[in-house]
């Protein structure tokens, strides 16, 4: 039985939905955390709706926000749980994700994900692994889990940007390349990447203008 996800929503400015842009937001945090950036990206995606919903499970690690699953280090969970806890959390974004499609009337290929940290864990798992490929992928300051499964389970390969902060003391800088390698080895054409200096774990001024440029022009929106 999947969890019904809350999402906040910004409409699009020209009042028109041709497009969508998921967040998924990271560990401890909410939707709202990056629903925010849909101001300063609807300005130039004007026929863009945004949505982003809430992690599915209340945070151990902070009690006002949420998580996709538990994390060990962090909350004291086994790895057994946090496991079991992502396997969960996919089936409930999946869902989410089928009935945003249904309810908007959009396409896969009209459909891009943006995500942080834990969601960024989340997004690199769940696009590869659906059948119809989305419009892109944009990955800030996670890591990819379990690459070693990605070659055998990928079905679909949409185009990724990979954004990292160089200062990140959160997710090392290093997880990038080890994604975009991992990323090409499974036959990805397009993975692109962008570091962002002077940066800690977070999206910076500059890695907003990448993703921005990489949703108009390998997403099409």
């Amino acid at each position: 039985m999947t969890r019904v996800l809350t999402a906040g929503r910004k409409e699009p400015v020209s009042g028109e939905i041709r497009s969508c842009v998921v967040f998924l937001h990271g560990y401890g945090a909410n939707g709202a955390d990056l629903l925010g950036l849909a101001d300063p990206l609807g300005e130039h995606l004007p026929d863009t709706l945004f949505v982003a919903p809430d992690a599915p499970e209340d945070c151990a690690g902070s009690p006002m926000g949420f998580q996709w699953f538990p994390i060990p280090w962090i909350d004291g969970s086994s790895e057994e749980e946090s496991m079991q806890g992502m396997a969960r959390a996919v089936e409930d974004l999946n869902a989410f994700l089928d009935a945003l499609m249904v309810d908007e009337d959009l396409l896969p290929e009209q459909v891009a994900l943006f995500s942080f940290s834990q969601g960024t864990m989340m997004a690199l798992h769940v696009a590869p692994r659906r059948e119809d490929e989305f419009a892109g992928l944009v990955a800030f300051s996670g890591r990819l889990l379990q690459p070693e499964l990605l070659a055998d389970e990928a079905v679909s390969r949409p185009p990724v940007l990979l954004v990292h902060g160089d200062q990140d003391d959160v997710v090392p800088v290093e997880s990038l390349p080890q994604a975009a390698e991992a990323l090409q080895g499974a036959g990805w054409k397009e993975v692109f990447a962008h570091i962002q200096k002077g940066t800690g774990h977070g999206i910076a001024p500059d890695g907003l203008s990448v993703a921005l440029a990489f949703i108009r022009d390998k997403c099409g929106f």
